[in-house]
């Protein structure tokens, strides 16, 4: 039965112009909970690292140039009450200097950076000259009598504050450990109700009455999912069930009316007085019912996924289908032969065979104005060979689209589903299909038993 699908002709580089997909990462569900829990236990623990830091800063700082402002203010007075006799401060990390109006000029020499410094609060470091570091705040009170000097030594400070530093990274550490334990723990547990639901439909896998997954989960959003698979797995089971029937139905009603034609037929080409004309027209209607029963096998296979068996004579085929065809040229300047060796033998019933077969020939008949078709026979292949017109690329392109009908169709008869029956035919038996420029014209459509890469162009079965 030919199909309504213009004739293929793909150009090679329509398959090898298509861009390759990139695979694309994609982290799985029970990586993007872990990922989440150590993203947020080192974001909190870092931001609260960050601020108990800071605190610490600001009230050290507070507290330490509160303590020097008291007890500069209280050196002074001490130094006044005295009449300039008591110099000593005892204060823990802490040096109290006075000088008086006639040092001034000494300070300038032993102490520069002292000696213009205004009243108030400032920091000092730099290093000794045995290269040490060193930092100190310097509390700074001038008055006409005196100027008070009040150093606070921040060295120990700073070492405490790279010890509370390397604690807070410390911390930090351990915290998004612990974060990632917890997250690895709350994705088992999270992830295991899916994880069983994906076993269970898992075993369900080619089972033609598959049980309820529902009692399995308890009330949650797994239970609501399991319960959304059980309603669609219910609804489609009745498609199945509803379109294998109809099939079935089908098949068997149209059995009956063809065996009918078929006895009928029989008896009348069994009369000797029937004039050649008439024999002719009776021998159109066999071959039409042959046709039509083998397509009804064939569908019939396809709807129930069966790969049937048999020891399909090809060479026969072609020629029961090449002389089908040549009834149906009329007075059109068409050559039908076939050429090759005999002898190759396909696993599949005949009607597979000839459907998958039929639609390719009867495309290249169709499409065909003149010339020649060729049926090529290898030992695990058909080459059909055509000197037609071709395909464009758009029709290479979607050549064994269920619909598709090409530019070179016209307003001919038929609804695009021929090539199509053969990709499905294909998928079922193992087979390959697949497409290539003539030599000059035309195309080469291949039909190959044995699957190989080797044919240009080709197409592997669709379903």
């Amino acid at each position: 039965m030919a199909s309504d699908t213009a004739s293929p002709h793909p150009m090679p580089a329509a398959e090898s112009s298509k861009p390759r997909r990139h695979r694309r990462f994609r982290r799985r569900l029970r990586t993007r909970i872990i990922l989440s829990f150590v993203l947020l236990g080192f974001g909190l623990t870092l931001l609260l690292a960050f601020s108990a830091n800071w605190v610490r800063n600001r009230v050290e700082e507070d507290l330490v140039v509160d303590a020097i402002s008291q007890n500069i203010t209280e050196y002074q007075r001490r130094y006044e009450a005295s009449g300039g006799r008591e110099r000593d401060l005892r204060v823990q990390t802490m040096r109290a200097y006075a000088f008086a109006p006639d040092k001034f000029a000494q300070l300038k020499i032993d102490q520069p950076e002292w000696h213009d410094l205004p009243n108030g609060i400032h920091t000092i470091s730099g290093t000794d000259e045995d290269g040490s570091p060193f930092s100190y705040w310097l509390a700074v009170q001038k008055t006409p009598e005196a100027w008070f000097f009040l150093a606070y030594d921040k060295t120990e400070s700073v070492k405490a504050k790279s010890k509370f530093n390397n604690a807070l990274i410390g911390v930090v550490v351990v915290f998004t450990g612990i974060s990632l334990l917890i997250g690895w723990w709350s994705a088992s547990r999270v992830m295991s109700p899916v994880s069983e639901l994906a076993s269970r439909l898992r075993a369900y896998r080619g089972s033609s009455n598959p049980r309820p997954l529902a009692p399995h989960f308890p009330e949650d959003e797994v239970g609501e999912l399991a319960k959304a698979l059980d309603d669609y797995s219910e609804r489609l089971t009745e498609v199945v069930q509803r379109d294998r029937e109809f099939n079935a139905d089908v098949s068997h009603e149209l059995r009956t009316p063809l065996a009918i034609i078929r006895g009928s037929v029989e008896l009348m080409l069994s009369r000797p007085d029937m004039d050649e004309k008439t024999r002719t027209r009776i021998q159109r209607i066999q071959r039409a019912e042959q046709q039509c029963t083998d397509l009804i096998s064939a569908l019939l296979l396809l709807s129930r996924n069966e790969r049937g068996h048999g020891n399909t004579d090809v060479a026969r085929v072609v020629d029961q289908l090449l002389e089908a065809h040549r009834a149906t040229l009329g007075g059109k300047p068409l050559t039908l032969r076939v050429e090759g060796e005999e002898g190759a033998r396909v696993d599949s019933p005949e009607a597979a065979l000839s459907v998958a077969l039929g639609n390719l020939i009867g495309n290249a008949v169709k499409y065909t104005k003149e010339g020649e078709v060729v049926v090529r026979l290898l030992p695990d292949a058909v080459e059909v060979i055509d000197s037609g017109p071709g395909l464009s690329k758009e029709d290479a392109a979607r050549l064994f689209e269920r619909g598709y009908r090409g530019t070179h169709a016209g307003h001919s008869q038929g609804g695009g589903i021929g090539l199509s029956i053969v990709s499905r035919l294909c998928a079922l038996y193992g087979w390959e299909v697949g497409v290539r420029p003539g030599e000059s014209k035309g195309v080469v459509a291949t039909l190959r038993f044995s699957p190989t890469r080797d044919v240009s162009s080709a197409h592997p079965a669709r379903t």
